[in-house]
């Protein structure tokens, strides 16, 4: 049983390999290329901003108003984008941009 679960996986890996997946070559071996987010240079930005979430409680109060700026100047950018990208990446934003808003409010003293 072991035996054939390895030979399957080699034919699938070679499968992948010659198709030519996205993951290997980063467009489809068919249809028209895919555009991705990277259009505007705001992906990078969505990235690097959303990506202190996991460590919000940590970050002082000025990086944590910081991270809530660019969060706002973001904004406008992903508005300009497709309505399928603009609806998922805005709600991303919003959600990263509110728990960091959250964090803040729980740190400041009352």
């Amino acid at each position: 049983m072991k035996r054939s679960v390895r030979i399957v996986s080699i034919g699938i890996a070679a499968a992948l390999f010659v198709t030519e997946t996205p993951s290997l070559t980063g467009q489809p071996s068919f249809g028209p290329p895919i555009l991705l987010a990277e259009e505007g240079g705001w992906k990078a930005e969505y990235d690097s901003v959303c990506a202190k979430t996991d460590i919000a409680m940590t970050l002082s109060g000025e990086e944590l108003k910081a991270l809530i700026t660019r969060c706002d100047q973001l904004k406008p950018k992903i508005e300009a984008e497709e309505e399928s990208t603009r609806k998922v990446y805005l709600r991303r934003l919003q959600m990263c941009r509110e728990l960091y808003k959250f964090v803040l409010e729980a740190k400041e003293p009352k």
